[in-house]
């Protein structure tokens, strides 16, 4: 039996609006758990995952532990779980591992690359929005012409990061922009294959580059 076990109530209810969010994107998510142990503070942490509709992994931390370690559930039965369980220990559901078909990013090797206004980052997200709205494509979602473009280039000790507008769309989604302080900063970070944007809600992720077909 797969078991959930919280720090305290506000992580349960962490946990619970990132996965109400991610359910509002695709009512057929699934979530991702994997049990880990800060390196800095020793603490418990449980990282949740969802593949957005953007093609953009996004993720939040919360402190607690579960067993198994690592297992992936439906979003909707955890969500049930959350919200009818109000204890520290909450059954996520039956396991759907097979469901999960993204690669997770490395757990070390990021690098720093610019600390970023948040209000500015909001800004950009929804003047997306609005272009997206006016552009819609065939199905009514954004084309993917309109979400590859880079509305941010950040760089760092001779490393470019461009940021994809699907990037935003996706941490707008999550709810990770919006309500945003004046000195809040969003955060940009990356590896030689990744990049990750974190923000005070949550971070999103996604590969830099394309991996290459394999041949056969």
């Amino acid at each position: 039996m797969s078991e959930l076990i919280f720090a305290d109530s506000h992580e349960r209810d962490d946990l619970g609006a990132f996965v109400a969010r991610a359910v509002r994107l695709d009512g057929d998510s699934v979530v991702r758990l994997k049990a880990r142990t800060s390196a800095n503070t020793g603490e418990d942490l449980i990282d949740a995952w969802v593949a957005t509709p953007f093609d953009v992994l996004a993720t939040r931390t919360v402190r607690g532990s579960m067993q198994p370690a690592d297992v992936t559930v439906s979003a909707n039965e955890l969500l049930a779980g959350l919200a009818i369980v109000r204890g520290e220990t909450v059954d996520p559901g039956l396991p759907r591992d097979l469901l999960w078909r993204s690669a997770l990013p490395p757990g070390q090797g990021w690098q720093i690359i610019d600390q970023l206004p948040a209000e500015v980052v909001s800004s950009l997200a929804d003047k997306g929005l609005t272009v997206a709205r006016e552009n819609p494509g065939p199905h009514g979602t954004p084309p993917a012409s309109l979400l590859d473009q880079t509305v941010l280039t950040v760089s760092s000790d001779g490393m470019e990061i461009k940021v994809p507008l699907r990037c935003l769309f996706a941490m707008s989604g999550m709810g990770f922009l919006g309500n945003e302080g004046p000195d809040e900063q969003v955060r940009v970070t990356a590896t030689d294959s990744w990049l990750r944007i974190d923000a005070r809600f949550g971070a999103v992720v996604r590969r830099r580059h394309a991996l290459l077909p394999l041949l056969v």
